[in-house]
């Protein structure tokens, strides 16, 4: 880890923490506004210190994360859960949110017939399959 004094850039710690597989998608949702630090709206060289609060949007959930550490390096899955503390609260909303997803009716359920068949489309075809043959007059 870093030297707790040193500060260290927004998206480079997104990166060592592992929200993200590389600076420039941590880059891309910052610029989108989907995260904030202490209450404002962040840029992606902002400077971070142990402490800090960040606000994460990850689809319908917002994340509440207190920044513990920093490193420089991104490390194992364990080395980069040490360097944040989720707050009780977010914990809270995110486990509410997964309990009304898994509440929620399946979407694939809602249809009542999927594609149709061979036979249904020939049956849909207003069209008379073996009009080959001359009709007599």
């Amino acid at each position: 880890m870093a030297n707790d004094n040193d500060g260290m850039r927004l998206d480079k710690w997104l990166w060592a923490a592992r929200f993200y597989k590389t600076r420039s998608l941590a880059t891309q949702e910052i610029d989108k506004g989907r995260i904030g630090v202490n209450g404002q709206a962040a840029k992606p060289s902002r400077e971070l210190k142990p402490g800090d609060r960040i606000e994460m949007r990850q689809g319908p959930v917002t994340l509440s994360l207190v920044v513990r550490g920093l490193s420089h390096q991104r490390g194992p899955a364990p080395v980069a859960q040490a360097l944040y503390e989720e707050t009780a609260d977010s914990i809270a909303r995110r486990e509410e949110a997964a309990k009304q997803r898994k509440l929620a009716a399946e979407p694939a359920l809602a249809i009542e017939q999927g594609r149709p068949t061979k036979r249904d489309r020939r049956q849909l075809a207003d069209w008379n399959r073996w009009s080959a043959s001359i009709d007599p007059e």
